[in-house]
């Protein structure tokens, strides 16, 4: 008998961690807790090609690899800089925050891969065609206008389309060059592309067609009045139409995005969920067709859990530490690392100083979010810690040199120059303007800081520390509280600045940045 209870309980034991590690093995939902927003994606052979909208940063559009749609890598950026206008080069009191170029799509034909997005800054559509995504390079076409939120479609007849457009979904055809649209081929495709219940916040937008089995599939996001962000679909048998539609997925408010299957027949849809001050983040969700409809989630809820592998995280594929030494033949910058609108590149070096990212001020700016020469990337969910080092020894009157989470409604910590003494200051633009909360005198010149992000459950907090030792680190200012704002249209980046004041020619010296996706408890 105590064999037999033994035997029982080595069993459920052995069941019980057998489910766990089973339960270990699945990928979960977010598929990426960082602003990986309107994503286009794209399977070629075993690999898959993610694309994503970064607005105002430069480089622009980024391109993540993945072998098994859980764990991405960026491998490269369809342009360094989109347009040298003053919006997107921060010039003559000009921005492009929340602007910039918007959704893109992404589409693989005849061996070669195509990115295209339109930007409301430029009034203009890009494409960008290379034969090697991950390397380039890239051939740029642009013209005029910019169409909304477009996908870009090629048909087995080799015709080449565009839908666009916010409620009224518009269709075009292409040049064989690509160089504009063939004259008297624009048409209404959709009048109201909204949710069939009616009463629109935000009308359909956001395309996105695919074509199985020989019928055309249209993806779109719209947001009912008082609901929540909505899947909606259409179908038919001619891209022409006529499309029939419905509502296709309504849960946590996930949307825009469209279809991606397996090399063995497996389908999911790919979409987004806003969330707070981290961005707007990925999640995958289980499609199964049913009387030639794609059926969306499980039950029609988001799963928690998928038949994926398991995640290994974001670092470093999407965000990474950078010691900023390089070997030889290595990019200057990872591709974790985007301006803050285009940079000045006569301004920052990572050889004048081996192991450092120098930063030099070449104007007189008096407003942080108009200085040029922020290097940011991504913050990343639940939680993240953002570490760098700082030698202000060559800094001048007036600068201010640190570490940033970039908004509208940004936090800074970092060193101020003010009448030839320095001062550690923490500045908090949480409340919509900025104030100087704290400032401590400082004796060195070489300090060290730090932020904190809690996301959980969109806590949306973050805290400033500094050290002076590098080991002991002491608290600074308030707790910023973080917003998602539409002006910024993007979530909260980890930046590293120096701006200038009163005299130009000063430089500060990054010894390094560490990420970590933990905080101190």
């Amino acid at each position: 008998m105590k064999r037999l209870i033994l035997g029982l309980a080595i069993f459920v034991a052995s069941s019980f961690f057998t489910i766990s590690w089973a339960q270990e093995k699945q990928a979960h939902n977010p598929l990426i807790f960082a602003d990986v927003p309107d994503m286009a994606m794209l399977r070629v052979g075993d690999t898959y090609y993610m694309t994503s909208t970064t607005m105002h940063m430069s480089p622009g559009v980024p391109i993540m690899k993945s072998k098994d749609l859980v764990n991405w890598k960026l491998v490269n950026y369809a342009y360094d800089v989109l347009d040298n206008v003053d919006e997107q080069s921060l010039d003559n009191g000009k921005s492009t925050y929340g602007r910039g170029s918007w959704a893109s799509s992404l589409r693989y034909h005849n061996g070669n891969f195509y990115v295209t997005t339109f930007a409301q800054t430029t009034g203009k559509t890009y494409i960008y065609t290379t034969k090697d995504i991950e390397k380039g390079p890239w051939k740029t076409v642009s013209f005029k206008p910019a169409y909304h939120d477009h996908t870009l479609f090629f048909d087995d007849d080799g015709r080449v389309y565009m839908i666009y457009g916010s409620g009224k979904l518009r269709i075009v055809e292409l040049k064989e060059d690509f160089s504009g649209v063939k004259e008297g081929t624009e048409k209404v495709l959709i009048e109201n592309a909204g949710a069939p219940s009616g009463a629109i916040g935000l009308p359909a937008e956001g395309s996105q067609l695919f074509k199985v089995k020989g019928k055309y599939y249209l993806f779109n996001i719209t947001w009912p009045r008082g609901g929540m962000r909505t899947v909606v679909l259409h179908r038919a048998d001619k891209i022409a139409g006529p499309y029939e539609g419905k509502v296709g997925f309504q849960d946590l408010g996930l949307a825009q995005g469209g279809l991606i299957d397996m090399p063995d027949g497996t389908w999911y849809s790919y979409l987004f969920r806003d969330y707070g001050a981290v961005g707007r983040i990925p999640y995958l969700v289980p499609v199964k067709w049913v009387d030639g409809w794609p059926v969306l989630g499980v039950d029609g809820k988001v799963p928690e859990t998928l038949n994926l592998p398991v995640s290994k995280g974001l670092i470093p594929g999407i965000v990474a530490s950078d010691e900023f030494t390089r070997k030889k033949g290595e990019p200057a910058l990872p591709l974790v690392w985007q301006w803050n609108h285009n940079p000045n590149n006569k301004l920052w070096s990572i050889v004048q100083r081996k192991g450092y990212l120098r930063l030099t001020t070449g104007r007189i700016d008096t407003l942080f979010l108009m200085a040029k020469n922020t290097l940011t990337q991504r913050t990343i969910g639940p939680e993240c810690t953002g570490f760098t080092s700082l030698d202000v020894s060559n800094m001048k009157e007036g600068d201010f040199a640190g570490l940033c989470l970039l908004q509208k409604n940004f936090g800074q910590v970092g060193v101020k120059i003010n009448n030839g003494k320095k001062a550690i200051v923490m500045v908090s633009a949480g409340s919509g303007k900025p104030v100087e909360v704290q400032s401590i005198p400082l004796s060195q010149n070489v300090v060290n800081f730090k932020a904190e992000c809690n996301f959980t459950n969109k806590a949306d907090v973050a805290n400033f520390f500094y050290s002076l030792d590098g080991k002991t680190w002491t608290v600074i200012g308030e707790q910023l509280k973080m917003a998602y704002t539409i002006p910024h249209f993007m979530g909260y980046r980890f930046g590293l600045f120096n701006y200038a004041t009163k005299n130009v020619g000063g430089y500060a010296d990054f010894d390094y940045f560490h990420i970590s996706d933990k905080i101190s408890k």
